[in-house]
């Protein structure tokens, strides 16, 4: 599956640990990454400072359903079963 550009479920919903540029204790979960522009979409996509869970993460119809609004909800729900 190729990523929805513009959903920013990923960059939201989840708590991200690992320091991210501008936000150096990582994110809470819900929280906009300060990364993700007005597009929704990454400004560190493809350089160095990327977190490397953030270039890990795979787009999958598991995790990303078939809208930006399933994206979401699944993501969400994932982070408070884990979290």
């Amino acid at each position: 599956m190729e990523c929805r550009l513009g959903c920013g479920a990923c960059c939201i919903a989840p708590s991200i640990s690992s320091s991210i540029p501008g936000m150096l204790d990582g994110k809470p979960a819900g929280k906009r990454c300060v990364q993700l522009n007005e597009n929704n979409l990454c400004q560190l996509f493809g350089k160095s400072e990327r977190p490397a869970v953030c270039h890990n993460f795979k787009a999958c119809s598991d995790i990303c359903g078939n809208t930006n609004e399933q994206a979401f909800i699944i993501i969400t729900e994932l982070e408070q079963i884990t979290g």
